[in-house]
């Protein structure tokens, strides 16, 4: 998992790059103190030129670094496109049981545009909905047939499969920490649910007139539905009733047949191919990762009349950056809070950004060269006071500026001198050297 979802590191930057930089300009500007006082205090030339010189290698990258910085929401506001469309992956996961009923009801209440699922057809040729390899996770398979908890969840029919639990998992783990707002009735909706099949998906999908995107899962070598695993789902499609036009059909299996026999589907490919095998094929669909389509592959798809969904977005921010991108539509298993934006997180002008780079670097310059004269200010007054007089300073009235620099020229002095602390002593309110 990690493998694929480094490239969010690299996604993240493109949506806070200008606003880091900000913050690093900040906090090396604010570092001129020290690095001032260092170069200052320093006896040897060496070692002054060599902390001034990566301090200003540091300093002129971050004044630069702009240059390299580029982001989708950098933008004129009027080329801004219309806010991609959101499809609810397993329909409302975080509010309901994942491929129930109920979680698609509560994506559809929050105007998704359609639903995404992942199929499986079971031992006597159903297609039902499941995301995992088996039943254990999402049902209450473990109790009713424990013997057959690890069995590959095609390999149950559909009267068993409709006898298990597909809530009370939910209720029990509660992964998103949204049980604890539940009414008792919405407890006892999501307690009470069952596995879906296809068939029963669709119909509310035609219902509601959403669009439906599914993936299918083909049975293993031993189950009777091996070879026709294609046409039991293409029949359960058409069985259902749903307009042709709102299925996205992304099984590259038998492509051909599927299109004679339903040419109203949309046909859609889940990998990235040259746009002549998109055309050859009939594909007029992409659905991709969230990481595997550059700014050049949307602009790409959106010229030649390729509708692109990226999966899953659940953040908003990047939901924000895909917005800015043009991305058409997206699958996401947070449509809820996705819903809740209704501007993308930031977006500027290049002649904006332009200028808060350059006045960020004038006021960093302008701070950065007031601080280090500043510095030379202040030290520069050591050097006119000896250690006898700073040993006078005791019984002598003097303003706390001079008293603080004869202290640090004492501490300069000592140590240079090898003298330490047990080398003076105080007598009638003198300090006195015992050398």
């Amino acid at each position: 998992m990690w493998g694929e979802e480094w490239d969010v590191v690299w996604i993240s930057l493109q949506a806070t790059g200008p606003f880091l930089h900000m913050g690093a300009l900040a906090a090396v500007t604010a570092l001129a103190w020290l690095v001032a006082g260092q170069v200052a205090r320093a006896e040897k030339t060496r070692i002054q030129l060599m902390v001034l010189l990566i301090y200003l290698s540091v300093l002129l990258t971050l004044y630069f670094i702009p240059l390299s910085i580029s982001s989708p929401c950098i933008m004129e506001r009027g080329s801004l496109k219309a806010a991609p469309t959101i499809i609810g992956h397993q329909g409302a996961p975080m509010l309901a049981p994942e491929n129930t009923l109920l979680s698609f009801n509560r994506a559809l209440q929050r105007n998704v545009s359609g639903l995404e699922v992942d199929v499986t057809i079971s031992l006597d040729g159903v297609p039902f909905l499941i995301r995992d390899r088996t039943l254990r996770r999402t049902t209450n398979v473990g109790r009713v047939f424990p013997e057959r908890q690890y069995d590959d969840a095609s390999l149950f029919n559909w009267t068993d499969l409709s006898s298990l639990n597909a809530g009370q998992w939910f209720l029990k783990d509660d992964p998103f920490w949204t049980v604890q707002y539940m009414s008792a009735y919405e407890r006892w909706s999501v307690g009470n649910q069952t596995v879906c099949s296809l068939e029963q998906m669709l119909k509310l999908a035609a219902r509601s007139k959403s669009s439906v995107l599914f993936t299918l899962r083909r049975p293993p070598p031993s189950h009777p539905h091996h070879h026709d695993w294609v046409n039991i789902t293409l029949d359960s499609v058409l069985r259902s009733g749903i307009p042709q036009r709102q299925v996205m059909w992304t099984v590259d299996s038998n492509r051909e047949m599927v299109r004679k026999a339903a040419p109203g589907l949309q046909q859609t490919s889940v990998q990235k191919l040259p746009l002549d095998t998109l055309h050859h094929k009939g594909i007029s669909r992409v659905l991709l990762r969230y990481n595997q389509a550059s700014a050049q592959d949307i602009q790409l798809y959106n010229e030649n009349n390729i509708s692109l969904t990226l999966y899953w977005v659940n953040e908003p921010w990047l939901y924000s950056l895909l917005w800015c991108s043009g991305v058409p539509s997206v699958s996401s298993e947070a449509p809820q809070v996705l819903r809740k934006l209704h501007y993308p997180l930031w977006l500027m002008s290049p002649d904006e950004y332009c200028l808060i780079w350059i006045s960020t670097d004038l006021i960093s310059f302008a701070v950065v060269l007031g601080i280090f004269i500043f510095q030379k200010w202040r030290m520069s007054g050591m050097r006119s006071y000896n250690p006898e007089q700073i040993m006078l300073s005791a019984a002598v009235r003097r303003s706390s500026r001079d008293v603080n620099i004869m202290k640090e020229k004492l501490i300069f002095s000592e140590v240079s001198n090898g003298v330490s602390s047990d080398d003076t002593f105080t007598e009638n309110g003198f300090n006195y050297y015992t050398n």
